[in-house]
């Protein structure tokens, strides 16, 4: 229990002392925040040059230089950290795709339609955000995060049940959109 009382006070330092919180609570997550990489990297096919420490690094690189990054608890950190590496993903994908080209062993992995089928799924979650941001916040967790339902329940402080329903609602207005499209 010590461990995680002590992870718990480095992440409310979060809010005042950045860059110290930081040190401690990076590693001491390391192995969650890898499994959530790798989960994520595991439903895209991420090419080789984005490797799991990759997306660990540049979310620590995207923390820490976040100026206003407050975190209540471990549960919203993990809410961030998938966020946050939604957004490593989707940057990666647009540089790819405004570089016009992928390279020879990415292109055998992740053809260049597959990323700007992850950025249209960012579009539309952005356009779902204005009409519903906790199912976003669901398909964060799901989709990109890895969670299951109950750990997606936990991060979002509401039920499993209330997870499913919005994960139901969230897919099926995502297959309406790009029904549409």
């Amino acid at each position: 229990m010590d461990g995680k009382v002590c992870i718990d006070e480095q992440l409310a330092r979060l809010r005042h002392d950045l860059e110290p919180a930081l040190h401690a609570v990076i590693p001491a997550l390391h192995a969650d925040l890898k499994r959530l990489a790798a989960a994520q990297r595991r439903r895209f096919d991420s090419p080789p040059t984005l490797s799991t420490t990759a997306v660990v690094n540049e979310l620590y690189l995207k923390f820490a230089q976040s100026s206003g990054l407050s975190v209540e608890n471990r549960r919203h950190f993990f809410a961030l950290a998938a966020l946050a590496m939604r957004q490593i993903l989707i940057d990666h994908a647009r540089r790819r795709i405004e570089a016009g080209r992928v390279a020879l062993d990415e292109a055998l992995l992740v053809p260049a339609d597959d990323a700007r089928r992850l950025l249209d799924i960012d579009e539309a979650l952005a356009r779902l955000a204005g009409v519903n941001p906790r199912l976003v916040e669901v398909v964060n967790c799901r989709f990109f995060g890895g969670y299951t339902e109950e750990e997606t329940a936990a991060i979002l402080g509401v039920t499993d049940r209330t997870v499913r329903r919005d994960w139901e609602k969230a897919r099926a207005w995502l297959a309406e959109t790009f029904e549409a499209s």
